[in-house]
Parts: structure tokens; C-alpha cells; sequence
């Protein structure tokens, strides 16, 4: 086999594919199977009540083609981000958690967190936020930050990646290298922060390093333009940012996940076809997609790369062998199907709801 047969091969586990609805349909069965996707993001859309949960995660998990699990991932941060409401317990936002100073509050809820997600058949959870929420102007990280210094967002945010572990759910730190300085949300646009490398280093990329000697496996970037890093590309899509700073100079070698790679940001800017590419030769390792039609649409737009030698099958390789060794790592049990009649006395007990009542709302 070819090289660049044996990337086509593995293309699919650089994927984390959203799909519209509560069970899943043939063709995004097929598409998840037939393509050997690495991995399903949820959403809002795609929930109803716990046991409905259960029943959908079990569905996508009948699309593995490996012996490892696919990544079952979702935005469940707590605050105006959660995305499972009705039955799970509702989990104060970061703002209000970093308010309390106790990094031993920030584990518990976390593991009330992961083992809600688990119950469910969720397997992967984007927090914690590392930002430091460093400019009050900023509309989109606010009061999902734990805090404006860098010490109490690294204490939180190690304590929120700990609590994930420890209950058998990953964490994937995010949306580096800090998206908490900037007045723009990037779903709509390219947000730019002029910060002085200097004080990227000694503010912003702390909360990071740190959480990375936490044992953290999986760091999120932001569709953000920090000149004094790349003048070109947003972290993304910038090797400068991916490749240099985050692998060579903070020496992380484990997953790089891109946030949603259908955000304005992005593609009013770098169109849907080469944004993938850049992506993946800047240095990530999966790509999330919040639709189906756009994740086949740059599954394509790839396949199509690598026969036409305008992407390197290394980069493929390289990414997905990354992505299977963390696999191998994280599950180490036999796959088992979610029991649905066990899942409602796990999800939204009282005693989850007496510890989350223990954070008071904070308002900042």
C-alpha cells in the first residue's frame, strides 16, 4: 500500500463530525463507519432527556471499526455553555466556581461533571477554559473564565482537569493560546490580539503549561490572529503557533483539536477547502466539524489533497498515529454498551445537586 493510500485510510480518525438529531440516521451511520470517523460532537440538537442520550451514544458507538471507542465529545462547561439541561444537574459557570478560590470544589464539581457525561456514553468534555479573562470588553469567554490572573485559572483549571480524569472522561483544555484578550467573537469574525509575546508567555500560556503537567492529552485552539506569534495565520492554522510554539517550545506532544472549523474566523477567510489542510499541516491532530455536510465536504476536499499531492500523507499519518496512541492510552477497558435503564438514578441526583450549591453566583 502507498503511502498516500494508507492516509486515505486513516483520514477519517482526524474527524469529530456533528450531525443534526436525537438517534442517528443511516447515512451519518454510514458516513461514520464507511470513512472510520474518530469521533461524534453533541449538541444541544441532539438532546432530549438522559436515557434518549444514552440510546444515541450507544448508536454511534455501533459505527467504531476499531477496538477503540470513537470520541464522544460535547461543550458541557457549565453556565450559559452547557449543552445537556433538562435532567442533568446544572453546573455553576466558571466565573462563579473561580470565585470560591477552592481548586478542591473545582475537582468535585468536576467529577459530578464526567460522571454525569460518562453515565451517558460521553467519553470526551472541551474544558476546562483556560483563558484568563484579561480584557472585560470580551464577548464571548466572560464569565467562562475562571478568573482575570493567570494563578487562579491555573489552580481551577487543574483541578477541573484532574476531576475529569479521575471519572474516566478526557478533558480538552481550550482555546489556546488564550482567547480571553480579544473584543471580537470569532464565531462571527477573526478576532486579533496585539499582546506582546513577553506577556503571552508570562500570562496567558501559564494556566496552559501548567495544566499540561496535569497529565492534560488534548489542547483546543482559538481561530484567533496574535500577530507577535504569525502575522498570518489565526493559531489554527499556524504552524508558528501549532509546531513551534506549543510542540517544540512548551514541548506538548499529545492531541491538538481544532475548535469548530465552521466559524466564521475561519471560513470568511480561508475558504472550506484549504482551511482543513492548513489545519492538519499546521500541526492538529482532529478536526471538529459541527455539521455532517461540511465535515464530508472537507473529508473530500482532503482526499482529493493527498492524490493531488498538495497534502503531504506524512501529516496525515503522523496525526492520526497521535490521535490512536491516545486512544490506546485513555481506553483501557473493553468497550461495553451504556445500560439505559441504569442512567437515570447517575444523572441529576441530589446529592449533585447539594455540591454544585456549595459555589454561590458570582457576577462579574
Amino acid at each position: 500500500m502507498s503511502n498516500v493510500d494508507s492516509a486515505k485510510k486513516v483520514l477519517g480518525e482526524l474527524f469529530l463530525v456533528g450531525f443534526n438529531g436525537y438517534e442517528l440516521s443511516d447515512d451519518t451511520a454510514a458516513f461514520l463507519s464507511q470513512a472510520q470517523i474518530g469521533g461524534a460532537i453533541l449538541f444541544s440538537n441532539n438532546y432530549d432527556i438522559p436515557s434518549q442520550l444514552a440510546e444515541l451514544t450507544n448508536q454511534i458507538q455501533e459505527c467504531r471499526t476499531t477496538e477503540f471507542p470513537l470520541w464522544i465529545g460535547v461543550d458541557h462547561e457549565g453556565g450559559r455553555v452547557q449543552r445537556f439541561k433538562k435532567g442533568f444537574t446544572k453546573i455553576p459557570d466558571a466565573a462563579s466556581i473561580g470565585a470560591t478560590n477552592s481548586p478542591k470544589l473545582a475537582f468535585e464539581i468536576a467529577e459530578i461533571m464526567a460522571k454525569e457525561l460518562r453515565t451517558v456514553g460521553v467519553n470526551l468534555n472541551f474544558v476546562p477554559v483556560c483563558d484568563i479573562a484579561s480584557n472585560p470588553k470580551n464577548p464571548v469567554i466572560g464569565n467562562r473564565s475562571f478568573g482575570a490572573n493567570e494563578d487562579i485559572v491555573s489552580k481551577m483549571a487543574s483541578g477541573f482537569l484532574r476531576g475529569h480524569l479521575v471519572q474516566g472522561v478526557q478533558a480538552c483544555v481550550k482555546h489556546f493560546p488564550g482567547h480571553g484578550d480579544t473584543n471580537t467573537d470569532s464565531h462571527l469574525a477573526l478576532p486579533k490580539v496585539d499582546t506582546s509575546l513577553e506577556i503571552l508567555k508570562n500570562r496567558e500560556l501559564k494556566p496552559f503549561s501548567k495544566a499540561f503537567k496535569s497529565h492534560c492529552s488534548m489542547v483546543m485552539t482559538a481561530h484567533i490572529l496574535n500577530p507577535n506569534i504569525d502575522p498570518e495565520f489565526p493559531a489554527t492554522l499556524s504552524s508558528k503557533t501549532i509546531r513551534e510554539l506549543l510542540r517544540k517550545e512548551m514541548r506538548f506532544s499529545r492531541v491538538v483539536v481544532t475548535d469548530d472549523m465552521e466559524m466564521k474566523a475561519i471560513t470568511d477567510n480561508f475558504g472550506t477547502e484549504d482551511a482543513p489542510r492548513l489545519a492538519l499541516e499546521a500541526g492538529c491532530d482532529l478536526l471538529i466539524y459541527r455539521s455532517e455536510a461540511k465535515a464530508r465536504h472537507a473529508y473530500e476536499a482532503l482526499i482529493h489533497a493527498l492524490e493531488a499531492g498538495k497534502l503531504s500523507a506524512d501529516v496525515v499519518i503522523e496525526a492520526a498515529n497521535r490521535v490512536k496512541e491516545l486512544k490506546k492510552d485513555f481506553f483501557t477497558q473493553p468497550y461495553r454498551p451504556i445500560q439505559v435503564t441504569e442512567v437515570a438514578q447517575n444523572v441529576g441526583t441530589p446529592e449533585h445537586l447539594a455540591s454544585v450549591e456549595k459555589v454561590p453566583v458570582h457576577h462579574r
